[in-house]
This record gives structure tokens, C-alpha cells and sequence, in this order.
């Protein structure tokens, strides 16, 4: 497997609600259908990607909590999912005090980034769902991370929170994680009749050019439902206009792989 390309992908925003859990488990379900053995560490203390596979609350011992906390194989708390090639580490609530539970602990921004060391060569594609905050969890998936991509919900404050989080990425890189690079702006529950999704569309597209990603994620109420019924979207309704999308943005970095490779 190619090991060189940056296939350990961290999906975050502080804000909340902006669809990266939706991202995550879609984009990985669309990865997987392509044929990419794909991985998703869910690292969101509620466990959103971990639900939205159906995995129970009752099977969730064996979870990245205890995997950091030294306390789990790792190979014992990968889950295979319905989706062929498609598997999932979950998470409980747990991991909400895992902040403070290593504060005095030495290299703590790595804890991620050690587990995959074991796993990363079994893998095409491995997905870090984020929390919606910049603390230790976020963290430690960006240093564990080659690129990250940024889910942005085609509001009107939706530019004030990307500035911070291009801030951290620039800090992490400088610190912790050099290799770390910005994979894309995926703009999410985008309604062309909304004349601010417009707006703020063009100008994320003025700033950041050719770092948004082309595919853009419609407002689709499919892709709302799909959770309640512990499926993907692309499993619960594969040809609604949001199904579609997650299918385009993963040929659009499935892309991006093929001419890096053909660049080598």
C-alpha cells in the first residue's frame, strides 16, 4: 500500500454542527466503495460516527479512550462495519476526560499518531473525526495527521472560525507536525436559492483559490435521516443529491492521489 501519499486525514472545524462527522462517515463509506481500505478513528467524545455505523453504546469497551490510555490492543478495538473495506475504532464518552487525565503526561500530542504507527501500511485512507474544539483531542489528530480537511457550512460567520483554524494548523505545523499540509475546504449544506451561501462560497473561493475542494455538499434532508437509521447516506439512499456528492468529493481525492503518484 502507498504509504507516501497523505492518507491519514484529519476532518475538523471548532464549530459545531458543520458537518464533519457527516463527512467523515460518508466520505470513508465512498472511499470504501472505490475499493480503499479505509479506516475512521471516531475522536468525538459523542460518539456521532460511532452511532452512525450502528455500533451500540454495550460495544464500545474497546474504544480509542482505552486504547490511549494503554489499556487495549489496538487490533481488538478496530471494528469492521456493514460497508465492505470499511472499518471504524469507536469512541465513548469517556474520552471527555482524557484532557485531564494527561496533562502532566510527557509527548501527549502524540498518543494518536503512536497507535496508528502499528496499522497505518493496512490502510489506503484513515479518517480522524475531531470534536468541535481546538483542545487536545483536535490536536493530537492534527499532529497524527498528514492533511486536514475543513468542513465549512456556507454561513454568514463562517469565515471568523476558518481564520483561527488555518492559525492552528500553521501552529501545529510549526511545532508538532511539519509534514501536516491543508488537504482541502469542503463548503457543506450548500442552497443555491440562499443568496449568503453565494456570498460567502465566492469569497472562501477568493482566499483560498485552489484549496476549495470543487465538489460542494448540498443542504439534503437524506443525508439528515440516514444517522437515525445507523446507515451512510450513500447506504440509505445512494442516488439523493447528497450521496452523490460525498461519491464526487472521494474521486476528487482519489484524484489528487493519482497525481501525486504520477508527480513521483
Amino acid at each position: 500500500m502507498n504509504n507516501k501519499f497523505d492518507q491519514i486525514i484529519a476532518v475538523a472545524n471548532q464549530k459545531g454542527g458543520v458537518g464533519k462527522t457527516t463527512t467523515v462517515v460518508n466520505l470513508a463509506t465512498a472511499m470504501a466503495a472505490c475499493d480503499k481500505k479505509t479506516l475512521i478513528i471516531d475522536s468525538d467524545p459523542q460518539g456521532n460516527a460511532s452511532t452512525g455505523f450502528g455500533v451500540k453504546h454495550n460495544e464500545r469497551d474497546k474504544d480509542l479512550y482505552s486504547l490511549i490510555c494503554g489499556k487495549t490492543d489496538i487490533n481488538s478495538a478496530i471494528k469492521s462495519t456493514m460497508i465492505p473495506k470499511l472499518d471504524i475504532i469507536p469512541t465513548s464518552p469517556n474520552l471527555s476526560v482524557l484532557e485531564q487525565e494527561l496533562v502532566d503526561v510527557q509527548e501527549r500530542e502524540y498518543k494518536v499518531e503512536s497507535l496508528l504507527n502499528d496499522i497505518k501500511s493496512s490502510y489506503d485512507y484513515i479518517f480522524i473525526d475531531c470534536p468541535p474544539s481546538l483542545g487536545l483531542l483536535t490536536l493530537n489528530a492534527l499532529c497524527a495527521a498528514r492533511s486536514l480537511i475543513i468542513p465549512l457550512q456556507t454561513e454568514y460567520y463562517a469565515l471568523e472560525g476558518l481564520s483561527q483554524l488555518i492559525k492552528t494548523l500553521e501552529s501545529v505545523k510549526g511545532n508538532f507536525n511539519k509534514d501536516i499540509e491543508l488537504k482541502g475546504i469542503l463548503l457543506t449544506m450548500f442552497d443555491k436559492r440562499n443568496k449568503i451561501c453565494e456570498m460567502v462560497s465566492n469569497d472562501v473561493k477568493n482566499h483560498f483559490n485552489n484549496k476549495v475542494f470543487k465538489t460542494v455538499i448540498p443542504r439534503n434532508v437524506r443525508v439528515s435521516e440516514a444517522p437515525s437509521y445507523g446507515q451512510p447516506v450513500l447506504m440509505y439512499d445512494i442516488s439523493c443529491p447528497g450521496s452523490q456528492a460525498y461519491a464526487s468529493l472521494a474521486g476528487e481525492i482519489i484524484n489528487q492521489e493519482t497525481i501525486y503518484n504520477e508527480k513521483k
